[in-house]
């Protein structure tokens, strides 16, 4: 299985919204751990890569360089 890759300040839109009705997040931090904010609300969360690679429906954007 290929990995995707992801860099910091990416937009990221998940197969489930986040229960604010959102389902649009920023990337804040990658490695092993996830860490993305909510568009909506403006909540922040810290899932494990394998999660989050399963979860993710597209990149909207990529992070500037």
């Amino acid at each position: 299985m290929e990995s995707k890759s992801f860099k910091v300040g990416d937009i990221v839109k998940m197969k489930k919204p986040h229960p604010c009705g959102a389902n649009r997040f920023d990337v804040l931090r990658v490695g092993m751990d996830f860490k993305i904010k909510c568009q909506g609300c403006g909540h922040e969360i810290m899932l494990p890569r394998a999660k989050i690679e399963r979860n993710i429906k597209k990149v909207l954007r990529a992070g500037e360089q």
